[in-house]
């Protein structure tokens, strides 16, 4: 599937997925009012917010680091992070395999590639492409390298993607990968949220910051143009437009051996979209639900449906995949046929394009397993791939000239491993990385909790075989519980040295919000019912508590971007149950959330607090307006980054304030770099996970010597 159809039928919106909390009474919450007078810290880099961060920056880390243990963890997890053996992940492009690649040495990283018959045999002998530190160094920038879009069918032609301290807006440069230089004169787009797709050698479909009315009130293109090399941007021929309240537009071309489409999305909402293709000169929009999303193989459409479609007398279920030739499609026939139906317990988590095969990754109680399916006389075909049932499995790399791939498979006490499947479609096993814990101490169980309307809600728990159900467990509990984003089972070296090594408890809850159960499953949590995600977060917690696992003492829980403004939702509802909160890189203010940065494009997810009636759920649970100065909270521990510039750093920053403002403890972190992300590099990732890790031991475990 292409990134940008991903990008349109799913998710991009979030990277740290983490959670929160238990369940009572829905309490009864008296939203503030008062003028807001923390907005000087929505400042990004105002002189006065920036003196703030670096005083609890200081205070912050001053108090963890002082801890004995801190250092050695530091050095553990940087052990882990740069470490030369692990997979060096491939890209299949044309006839390169290519690889970015970051360890101790190489900082900021270096683009590499290789032959696939070299890589295959265990010998890469890697060519270095670029290398990021030495350009950052000549061009005296903090660049972060964030992919890049390479020309059809040989890839050589690239335009590479570099950000600023790791946010989402990039410069676009244009590269050969064959020279290994820049092209001189080439396209080269400044600093924006740019969208962009080669048409051919010379011309590009561009979506980027043309100028004043260009981009959209979230902050993305708002205008796909046609691009010709040699000209000026400014006179490049637009080909569509959208309206300034979308989320944005895109147009890209999709590859089949059978003809190029070349296709324009206009991303009307989150989870809303019109499709157009190019035919006959004109861009025909396609008459299909507003929350579906396609691909097309051998000339035969294939539509993801996120909601029940009623068409030619015949009603497809939401979360299903469903076919038709593309030509009839456009000639006016619906006889769609059925590819694949999820039932109650399953949902799909993904799926892809080979040169002859649609690839569906589904989930089956939050496990992966993957089927191949090929089209054949009129009639869909589809095998299940012999792969482990216990985990998680990930496309990695697809290549619409072949049938072959890789993927990998994980689960919580087995190191991810590579496989290769070859044009036959046999599997392959190729390399795992290397187990950083011992896991025949610990097990794996899947549980249930039951939230407040009686819905049964799966969570993972991993801990000692031999733990006792006394409620002295320090257990730490996440989730995520939104835009239709799974939590999945997967190896974690850090969790596995920083906690559970040390006696912790992991929990994992599936809570709705998530697409674990598909569409329905997210669609129950969106908007006026989010509050549910919040009672099943609870649900679990107290599930834990009353099976003994855990107490309120020895609780703690975290979450990062929406599961950030899970925590904050978490603790304000009920601060007795928790004794530790990691709220990394949060929504918390939600009467304001729309205005800043891409909030605008969540309201799909959320709601509009402009409008009366939908502040009116929000201001609910929005945690910035519900903190309270009669309430005891932990000691929470936000952290952030200056450069995110999805989630604004003022969120955390305002929340940090206004609870010391109210007598209480917190401890705060930002992250000058590393946008969404909150680290820019593995030294930063190990500081942050370190931070992170000892505090919850400091909290949680008491003394821990």
């Amino acid at each position: 599937m292409s990134k940008r159809v991903a990008l349109a039928r799913v998710i991009v919106l979030f990277a740290f997925l983490l959670a929160t909390q238990f369940l009572f009474m829905t309490p009864t919450i008296t939203a503030q009012t008062e003028e807001d007078h923390f907005l000087w810290l929505e400042e990004v880099l105002g002189e006065r917010a920036l003196r703030w961060v670096e005083q609890h920056n200081e205070q912050s880390t001053s108090t963890i680091q002082a801890d004995a243990h801190y250092q050695s963890l530091y050095n553990d997890l940087l052990e882990i992070y740069n470490d030369t053996t692990q997979i060096p992940f491939p890209n299949v492009q044309g006839s390169w395999l290519y690889n970015f690649w970051q360890d101790g040495k190489n900082e900021r990283g270096l683009l590499r590639r290789t032959t696939e018959e070299a890589y295959l045999n265990g010998d890469p002998n890697w060519q270095v492409i670029l290398d990021i530190d030495k350009l950052a160094e000549e061009d005296g920038k903090n660049w972060v390298y964030k992919g890049s879009t390479s020309l059809y069918p040989e890839y050589t032609r690239t335009l590479l993607e570099l950000s600023r301290g790791g946010s989402d807006a990039t410069v676009l440069r244009e590269f050969d990968r064959d020279t290994k230089t820049f092209v001189e004169d080439g396209f080269n787009v400044p600093e924006a949220k740019t969208s962009v797709s080669w048409v051919d050698q010379d011309n590009l479909y561009i979506g980027t910051d043309f100028g004043e009315g260009s981009m959209t009130t979230s902050g993305y293109p708002r205008i796909v143009k046609k691009w010709k090399r040699g000209t000026p941007i400014e006179e490049a021929e637009t080909i569509f437009e959208g309206e300034s309240t979308d989320i944005g537009v895109s147009a890209y071309v999709g590859h089949t051996p059978e003809r190029d489409y070349h296709i324009v999305t206009r991303n009307i909402t989150f989870f809303t979209s019109e499709v157009f293709v190019l035919e006959n000169g004109e861009f025909v929009k396609l008459d299909i639900p507003a929350d579906a999303s396609i691909v097309i193989l051998h000339g035969e459409l294939i539509v993801y449906l996120r909601s029940a479609w009623e068409v030619n007398g015949e009603t497809f279920a939401g979360g299903s995949l469903i076919s038709i030739g593309y030509d009839d499609f456009l000639s006016g026939k619906r006889d769609f046929q059925v590819v694949i139906v999820p039932d109650e317990d399953s949902s799909i988590n993904d799926f892809s394009l080979t040169k002859d095969y649609l690839l569906v990754n589904l989930l089956r109680n939050v496990r992966s397993e993957l089927y191949r399916l090929h089209f054949e006389s009129g009639v869909w075909k589809r095998k299940r791939m012999d792969l482990p049932t216990l985990g998680s499995i990930s496309l990695l790399s697809t290549n619409k000239q072949s049938n072959r791939f890789f993927l990998t498979y994980t689960d919580f006490l087995t190191p991810t491993t590579l496989y290769q499947v070859d044009e036959a479609g046999e599997i392959n096993k190729m390399q795992s990385n290397r187990a950083w814990f011992d896991a025949e101490r610990f097990t794996i169980e899947q549980r249930k909790a039951r939230s407040k309307d009686g819905t049964e809600i799966p969570y993972f728990l991993i801990g000692p075989k031999e733990m006792k159900s006394n409620g002295d467990n320090p257990t730490i509990l996440t989730a995520y519980g939104g835009f239709q984003v799974s939590r999945t089972p997967h190896y974690s070296p850090t969790i596995g040295r920083s906690w559970l090594e040390e006696g912790g408890v992991y929990v994992i809850a599936n809570i709705r919000g998530g697409g674990e159960y598909g569409p329905g499953w997210h669609q129950a949590a969106m908007k006026e019912n989010k509050q549910r995600s919040y009672e099943d977060f609870f649900a679990v917690a107290e599930d834990l508590i009353a099976d003994g696992i855990t107490s309120p003492e020895r609780l703690g829980i975290m979450g990062g971007s929406n599961g950030g403004l899970l925590m904050g939702a978490a603790f304000t509802q009920h601060p007795e149950l928790f004794n530790a909160v990691v709220c990394a890189v949060p929504l918390l203010d939600m009467k304001r959330y729309h205005k800043l940065l891409a909030g605008a494009s969540w309201m799909a997810e959320y709601g509009d607090p402009d409008n009366p009636e939908e502040w009116e759920y929000i201001s609910r649970y929005s945690p910035y307006q519900n903190l309270s100065a009669e309430k005891k909270y932990p000691q929470i521990f936000f952290t952030t980054s200056t450069r995110d510039d999805r989630v604004h750093p003022g969120h955390a920053r305002k929340m940090a304030a206004r609870m010391e403002e109210m007598g209480n403890n917190i401890l705060y972190y930002e992250n000058m770099e590393g946008g969404h992300a909150g680290a820019a590099n593995n030294r930063q990732t190990a500081m942050m996970q370190a931070l992170e890790f000892i505090y919850f031991r400091l909290m949680l475990m008491g003394d821990h010597e």
